[in-house]
């Protein structure tokens, strides 16, 4: 019999209702697990016991939640393999990245344990004589997660761990079509030492689970990675509740990659390849769109294209797969949709976008790469997610840069060239939260913040120490001596 993944509350794990199953999408056939379908009552439950919970472990000693966390690190990092394997089946990466992602999560979880030990405040002297102030942070509350479904660890893991390294307790849903990852490392962090309603993860249905956790009064604050449609309606929520809460987004990206004349080629195409077909796409930091200049255009598409026929999509736990399966069927018919609107809009199709069969049913796409692209169409401005890229010409660096400014996003962009003046200008004048020179535009260290401008964030930045300003508060308290 498969086994039932049950959400855990309050330190138990809780037999639900209904669950559903988690899909290897390089085998539809076969079953990764059956995960909780949670209910409003389970959500409801789960946060009385992160509100119970929520004084003693916010006043904890910091020693106890180093020690929780790096216990939480050194499983994961013992169990990679098992952890990328279990990743890479219901998510469609292929091994070595999930193996990768894996790793990525034990190492937030490291750096967060140093974290709760680094968490420091200042003591300012007032204007007015003897009197004393102290400017500390304190944890929010009960931090309310949804999570996506592209990266279902490592994402989790750089929410839970500054939200447990700050003294504040959780409630996690994460996306329902990838529950596993997210229900493993909830587990080891649990088993890791934390006290009964500290961590609790309901799965289950946006529209039910989360949406109830936006309703909440008793939830404080909300971390959410997803579409920005959906950002959207969970900032509103947020501040239309009583009392209103804090709130974390982020969302999309329709990122640039500026390849000009002087680049270096072979770095270029491998900037581009990595960037735009890797993870299958489906990276809201991927290169969806290749600008560059005319000098290098024909050479440079010549060049990618070869580098796209050489890339084997296939099962991605197979040896020597570098492309997996898409996620679902449904985000699979958005990439055809969106394939089927650029050539409507007169873009050519000059490589790749059919539907592959394998020896096992799945969701099998091979790279599309657009050429004869202009920046205003669809295909360059709203986000695909999947392996398709569309490549546009620009005469020159400047048009090359208001280009790559033209667009509602702003999360990450990428340059590839020699010139360290057109280096240095365009880290300056991108308007995008990371920016990339000769390194592909998707992949950001672990102790370092991620996030964007326009409309790819909003709110504080994710990860490294930045973390910070969005899992505490301020406080300002003065002494007269």
């Amino acid at each position: 019999m498969t086994t039932v993944f049950r959400n855990f509350i309050a330190g138990e794990f809780v037999n639900p209702a209904k669950a559903a199953p988690n899909l290897n999408p390089s085998n539809t056939n076969e079953v990764v697990g059956e995960y909780a379908q949670g209910s409003v009552e389970d959500l409801k439950a789960a946060v009385a016991a992160a509100k119970e919970a929520f004084p003693a472990w916010s006043r904890s000693n910091p020693q106890l939640r180093y020690d929780v966390l790096m216990k939480a690190s050194n499983e994961v990092m013992a169990r990679k393999e098992e952890l990328g394997a279990l990743l890479s089946r219901e998510e469609g990466k292929t091994l070595p990245e999930g193996i990768g992602e894996a790793t990525r999560a034990g190492q937030i979880l490291s750096f967060f344990a140093g974290e709760a030990l680094r968490l420091n405040g200042e003591l300012v002297n007032s204007i007015r004589p003897g009197v004393g102030i102290e400017i500390t942070r304190e944890a929010v509350g009960v931090v309310g997660m949804i999570t996506p479904w592209n990266f279902p660890i490592a994402i989790p893991a750089w929410k839970l761990a500054p939200a447990l390294a700050y003294g504040n307790t959780v409630v996690i849903k994460p996306a329902d079509l990838v529950p596993g990852s997210a229900w493993a490392l909830v587990d080891i962090l649990n088993r890791a030492g934390l006290p009964k309603g500290v961590l609790n993860i309901v799965m289950g249905r946006g529209s039910v689970v989360g949406q109830a956790m936006l309703e909440h009064p008793d939830v404080a604050a909300i971390s959410f990675t997803g579409s920005v449609a959906t950002g959207r309606k969970v900032a509103a929520a947020c501040v239309a509740s009583t009392p209103m809460k804090k709130v974390q987004l982020e969302m999309g990206g329709k990122n640039p990659l500026v390849v000009l004349d002087d680049a270096d080629l072979a770095t270029a195409v491998e900037c581009a390849a990595n960037g735009a077909f890797f993870s299958t796409g489906q990276r809201c930091t991927a290169s969806s769109r290749l600008i560059v200049t005319e000098g290098i255009h024909d050479r440079f598409v010549d060049a990618l294209t070869e580098r796209m026929k050489g890339l084997v999509v296939d099962d991605a736990m197979k040896a020597g797969t570098h492309i997996g399966p898409v996620v679902d069927e449904s985000q699979l018919g958005q990439d055809e949709k969106y394939i089927a609107i650029g050539r409507d809009e007169g873009a050519k199709l000059h490589w790749g976008g059919e539907r592959l069969n394998r020896d096992n049913p799945g969701f099998y796409l091979q790279p599309a790469l657009f050429t004869e692209v202009t920046n205003s169409m669809r295909i360059a401005r709203e986000e695909i997610f999947g392996p398709v890229a569309a490549v546009v010409r620009a005469k020159n660096y400047d048009e090359a840069l208001a280009i790559a400014n033209d667009t509602e996003f702003g999360l990450s962009a990428g340059i590839c060239t020699t010139s360290l003046k057109y280096a240095s200008h365009f880290k300056r004048n991108s308007e995008a939260g990371m920016v990339m020179v000769n390194l592909p535009t998707a992949g950001v260290d672990y102790h370092v913040p991620f996030g964007g401008r326009k409309g790819s964030s909003y709110g504080p930045r994710e990860q490294g120490a930045y973390a910070r300003e969005f899992y505490t508060t301020v406080k300002t308290a003065y002494t007269l001596a």
